[in-house]
């Protein structure tokens, strides 16, 4: 007899996230296969993201919607890593309050986890406040699979959308670091905490989910300082595959093309309410 797929649990770690949790956590709950549950932990929030997840769980009040406090320590990882212990799925999703999950996300994570020798796996994103959006999700799909073929020794964990098996999280949390001072990505300080153990870790292009392109945002300092955290965290692992430097080179060349076209999509964007509002 075919095996039941696994149990499929939904962690969205959340700190001031009122204008995008809504939408992050009707996506979860709008799946050709239901999740077990989607657990929002909120991080010392002070706007109205409980009162948007409280809303909706009067609004769907038969959904798995589990809201949780994470009061203890200010940060993603301790959050993540609450929502990761609290989770009673046999595979753990976890994604960022502005993802928006493909209908069938789910279901291609109980795909991906069929291979028992699968313990976490991620997949590409469509930026959903960019221009070309099929083309950008075309994009990112090619250029995470070519990563995966140049740094063949390490396959890398993407925060927003990444799932890992209930039991490989259980051998590495007491591991992976908690890193008060911000430095790290905790995804990658999660990928490699999985390789130190020689569990798998996938790559399913068809574990889809939208996320924002916010972090084009960022000033020039502020992007380089995000993409260094990449050389930090290899450093403190002493990790020194050349490989492994793509994604920065990648991300800091990119960025002034991507910076135009994120600009000009607010632009638009803009112009639109504008017309509207007349």
């Amino acid at each position: 007899m075919p095996l039941e797929p696994p149990s499929v649990s939904i962690v969205i770690p959340a700190y001031n996230e009122q204008q995008t949790i809504k939408a992050c956590v009707v996506a979860a709950l709008d799946q050709t296969v239901a999740a077990m549950e989607i657990i929002v932990v909120d991080n010392k929030s002070t706007d109205d993201t409980a009162a948007v997840v409280r809303a909706l769980q009067m609004a769907y009040p038969e959904a798995p919607i589990v809201y949780m406090k994470q009061d203890a320590t200010q940060g993603l990882i301790p959050t993540r890593n609450f929502g990761l212990d609290a989770a009673r799925g046999e595979v753990i999703g976890r994604i960022d309050a502005d993802s928006v999950l493909e209908p069938n996300w789910v279901e291609e994570v109980q795909k991906a986890f069929a291979d028992s020798q699968v313990a976490a796996c991620a997949g590409p994103v469509i930026y959903y406040d960019m221009p070309l959006r099929r083309f950008g999700h075309i994009a990112d799909d090619a250029l995470r699979r070519a990563l995966i073929r140049i740094a063949s020794e390490y396959h890398l964990l993407f925060g927003s959308n990444m799932a890992i098996r209930a039991t490989a999280w259980q051998q590495v949390r007491t591991e992976v670091c908690l890193d008060p001072e911000d430095e790290l990505h905790e995804d990658v300080d999660l990928s490699i905490h999985l390789h130190l153990h020689k569990l798998k870790i996938a790559y399913s292009s068809e574990m889809v989910t939208g996320m924002s392109a916010r972090r084009i945002d960022d000033s020039p300092r502020e992007f380089y300082n995000y993409v260094m955290r990449f050389e930090r965290t290899y450093k403190k692992h002493k990790v020194r595959s050349i490989a492994l430097r793509a994604p920065m080179a990648i991300f800091l060349s990119a960025y002034p093309a991507l910076k135009a076209m994120r600009q000009g999509e607010l632009r638009n964007e803009r112009r639109k309410a504008a017309q509207a509002g007349r």
